[in-house]
């Protein structure tokens, strides 16, 4: 029976529809790029997406700008993302903060981390480290467990509710098995004044931040969460191999483009973007604040999304934050 003419339609609208796409890879991009930061400037999220996109710029020849849209907790500039067209023109630099902590949080979004964004490649991890106030009676991963186990509900640590230092908090406690009273603040920074000043115990705070405070004496380094120690630090030891060997987490910081943006597209960003941060001024420049370049392929960083977000939304649940 003869093919009916709408049947022969439809393999060359898909051929038509893929030479769209192959064309629009190969003239992307023509115009200026958006990378929204859904923080304010200055934070780790922020670092990387400005190291890239300078890089980009520099080897692609059109602009890729830093846009931060910070506010709820990253919520608006990572939903005006999740609405934008998906011609890969607007993009977000996530977090595990942005992506599996908050949609734990907040329950119901008017977006899915999910199901609306597109993974294009994990830019970088960076560890946390454990740091105390030097009065603190501990040395070692071991003591602080010893004196948190003696002095339950005691010993206190803050950062922002649902930010990087609070669940890395609440990873420690769930894994050492010990009470440690967390105390809310509006951000990273007044914690860490707080835990100089001897107001709390400790932080858990991004290593680019509190290593320089941790080799000037004004806070004690305890244990990084990386698996290996870091250049940057030789001397600082694992938290693994410091009595708790589950204990390996990163915060890591990825772009993501809006679901449906042709995968052509995607590729290209990708290529564009695994060559700009492998370039060795940028893994030294990043490198130097404690930031080590991942650069892997869209599927790596889906497979690794996969069991990172789930990891992340189970400590929010098991801690029990809320929003504040």
């Amino acid at each position: 029976m003869p093919n009916s003419p709408s049947s022969m339609l439809k393999p060359l609208g898909l051929l038509l529809a893929f030479c769209a796409c192959a064309a629009a890879a190969q003239t992307y991009p023509s115009r200026q790029v958006r990378i929204v930061v859904p923080f304010a400037p200055g934070g780790g999220t922020d670092v990387a997406a400005r190291v890239l996109a300078q890089k980009l710029t520099e080897r692609v020849g059109q602009s890729f700008i830093v846009d931060n849209r910070p506010g709820a907790s990253g919520i608006i500039g990572t939903e005006l993302v999740a609405k934008s067209a998906p011609d890969g023109y607007t993009l977000l630099v996530g977090s595990q903060t942005v992506m599996a902590v908050v949609p734990a949080m907040y329950g119901k979004l008017n977006y899915d981390t999910v199901r609306d964004f597109v993974p294009v490649i994990r830019i970088i991890d960076t560890p946390t480290l454990i740091a105390v106030h030097p009065s603190l009676p501990v040395k070692s991963i071991k003591e602080l467990i010893a004196l948190a186990k003696a002095r339950p509900g005691q010993l206190s640590f803050g950062g922002a509710s649902g930010g990087t230092p609070h669940m890395f908090g609440e990873l420690f406690k769930t894994l050492a098995q010990v009470d440690l009273l967390f105390v809310p603040y509006k951000g990273e920074g007044p914690a860490i004044i707080d835990a100089m000043g001897g107001q709390i115990s400790m932080v858990f705070s991004n290593l680019p931040t509190v290593l320089p405070l941790a080799q000037s004496g004004k806070l004690r380094p305890l244990a990084v969460s990386s698996a290996q120690r870091v250049s940057g630090a030789p001397g600082i030891p694992t938290i693994a191999e410091s009595g708790l060997p589950d204990y390996i987490a990163n915060s890591w910081f990825g772009l993501y483009a809006p679901v449906a943006t042709p995968r052509e597209i995607v590729t290209k960003i990708n290529t564009d973007a695994t060559s700009a941060l492998n370039a060795p001024e940028v893994k030294d420049r990043l490198a130097a604040q404690g930031m080590y370049v991942v650069a892997n392929t869209p599927e790596q960083f889906a497979a690794f999304l996969k069991t990172e977000i789930p990891r992340w939304a189970k400590v929010v649940k098991d801690s029990g934050v809320k929003p504040q």
